[in-house]
């Protein structure tokens, strides 16, 4: 039978929310202008760049990073299709997917970044508090809505959340950024490890059942990691502004300005004490709610979206691709509505080209029922409700366009931050590094293996954490280490970290440089195979190693550095020159830091 296609593609869904004001983007051509002239101090615009979503890209003025909120990681067709080509008029050709669901482009003039705030405004998009002090892009999970683990989709809530935030008096100068993350479930989530993290949750109330959120305070990641703690019970939606809005007023009013290294919110909670802290929000929630419930509510849009599934027949006489099975396994998730599925778009540490971007776009036209994407925790894209039958026809729609990449859903897709390619703070270019972890696991076919499955390598630049190491099952961050006068880039390895219900931090290990990275993950996965038992994972294995509960010959992390202390051995500068040199460079390594932008 042939293939019969719908015979006209329906218009673009149009997002609800608009989140530009296009007046702020003259407000930052004019600001450029006085800064130039000498007419602003420095560092007063850099806390305004900063504000507007444009961060310092590594040792220089002249070029910005511009990154684009996306709350929720909602990105629709037309908007990816923009941010290509602003990638193309004013950035580096490619676009960027951050961990937590924003959308950056690179190597941005200074002066031409209130043209893409003036571009972005034109589908509804804006740069505003994407960086600086204040709530960032509000998270939530790429499965909500569709997880068949769920209680209810939390999308409508963050969504709120965000627009009730963005440009509120309540939260442009607070002591350090602040995020909230939601979530679906406690697998496909990050709440323990955010200063607000959310999963819903039903109760019933006298006879009638009623929505809420299990609510988590004060965690995260950095050159000092917490993982947070459960608020109460239950917290129905109702109460859910006045908890956000009591626990911004309690760290605006609390938080240490006077110590930049100190002053995020997990600080805080640690310095009082959980109990102290709790304390403190409940009563405060009572004062918002008295004084504040009146006028101040916020603005739930539950509708459902419409599900229009594009109008296909396929050939059943067609072959199927060459690498379908394998892909289908590693990159698709079952939804909890019958035919449909998730595909997840794997990229290489989240980057991804204007012209990949407008195929992804076109993509979503023609495969999405719900006519948007939704980008990852894991920097890639999830095209959702997709049919059944219209898999092979995605995939092969991907395979054309470079985008087929197996193994998204795996250990074999390293999460990597941008490092030195663009950051002040980085040592080490663990940008690159992720990519190439991620083709070796893929040509040793470690995305098929059911024991690898469920675990994660996270690789972050420095030790604060933008790419999330010590929530991974093999973590690491980037340093330098010395040979006699010879310095080369080594990495700190955590083991064991984990992000769900029973979310803990990576224990630190060993230090290893950075060209013995991949022979020593390789040489950890053989002492699992080694020693594991029939129903085992590496992740599983690994947390008993870590918390000293294996019985095998490996019976804590004190026997995996035995086994791996030969590998990280430095040899002589001039036996193995490339020793010394850090992935993506021909020069020898040296440590080059510049002034760091998070707590401007």
């Amino acid at each position: 039978m042939a293939q019969q296609l719908r015979p006209s593609k329906p218009a673009d869904k149009q997002p609800k929310i608009d989140w530009s004001r296009r007046q702020e983007a003259e407000n930052f051509a004019e600001t450029v202008k006085l800064f130039r002239q000498g007419k602003i101090d420095p560092d007063m615009f850099r806390r305004f760049r900063l504000q507007h979503g444009a961060y310092g890209t590594r040792m220089t003025d002249d070029y910005a990073m511009v990154r684009i909120k996306v709350p929720a990681g909602q990105i629709y067709p037309y908007q990816l299709e923009k941010i290509a080509q602003l990638s193309e008029m004013y950035s580096i050709g490619s676009a960027h997917f951050s961990t937590r669901e924003n959308i950056q482009l690179h190597w941005v003039i200074l002066e031409d970044v209130s043209e893409i705030m003036q571009s972005l405004s034109d589908v509804g998009m804006t740069s505003r508090e994407a960086c600086g002090n204040t709530v960032r892009n509000v998270m939530c999970s790429p499965l909500s809505g569709v997880c068949k683990d769920e209680i209810f989709d939390a999308t409508p809530y963050a969504m709120a959340i965000a627009k009730f935030m963005l440009r509120n008096p309540i939260c442009q100068g607070l002591p350090r950024k602040f995020k909230f993350n939601f979530t679906c479930c406690e697998k496909h989530g990050m709440i323990r490890i955010v200063d607000v993290g959310l999963l819903p949750q039903i109760q019933e109330i006298d006879g009638e059942k009623r929505k809420g959120f299990k609510i988590f305070l004060g965690g995260g990641l950095g050159n000092r990691s917490f993982v947070g703690h459960e608020l109460e019970d239950f917290t129905p939606v109702e109460d859910l502004l006045y908890t956000s809005m009591a626990v911004i007023r309690i760290f605006d009013r609390m938080g240490d300005r006077k110590n930049l290294s100190r002053n995020r919110m997990r600080y805080l909670v640690n310095d009082l004490g959980w109990e102290k802290f709790q304390n403190l929000v409940l009563k405060e929630r009572a004062v918002v709610k008295a004084t504040q419930s009146v006028i101040v509510k916020l603005n739930i849009d539950d509708s459902i979206n419409e599900i229009q599934r594009p109008i296909s027949v396929n050939d059943e006489s067609a072959s199927v691709p060459d690498g379908y099975a394998r892909w289908e396994k590693t990159n698709v998730e079952k939804q909890s509505q019958s035919g449909f599925n998730s595909v997840f778009i794997g990229l290489e540490a989240g980057d991804i080209t204007a012209n990949q971007l407008r195929s992804v776009a076109e993509i979503i036209r023609d495969y999405s029922a719900e006519g948007f994407g939704r980008n990852g925790f894991s920097q890639n894209i999830v095209i959702r409700y997709v049919h059944d039958d219209d898999l092979k026809s995605i995939y092969s729609r991907l395979i054309e366009n470079g985008l087929a990449k197996t193994g998204s859903l795996t250990m074999a897709s390293a999460v990597g931050c941008s490092g030195t390619t663009s950051c002040n703070l980085a040592l080490t270019n663990s940008h690159r590094l992720a990519k190439e972890v991620q083709r070796k696991f893929l040509e040793l076919n470690f995305d098929e293996d059911d024991d690898l499955r469920d675990s994660t390598i996270k690789i972050s630049g420095c030790p604060n954490s933008c790419g999330q190491h010590q929530i991974a099952t093999i973590g690491f961050y980037g340093g330098g280490g010395r040979h006699g006068t010879d310095m080369f880039p080594n990495y700190t390895m955590s083991l064991g970290g984990k992000f769900d219900e029973d979310s803990m931090l990576g224990h630190h290990t060993a230090r290893v440089p950075v060209k013995r990275i991949i022979p020593v993950i390789l040489k950890i996965i053989e002492l699992f195979k080694e020693n594991k038992q029939p129903d085992d994972t590496l992740s599983k294995w690994i947390d008993r190693v870590v918390k000293g509960n294996e019985s095998s010959k490996i019976t804590g992390v004190e026997d995996i550095k035995k086994e791996i202390a030969p590998l990280i051995v430095p040899p002589k500068i001039e036996d193995e020159p490339d020793f010394y040199m850090d992935y993506g460079s021909d020069t020898n390594y040296h440590t080059v830091t510049g002034k760091g932008e998070c707590a401007a």
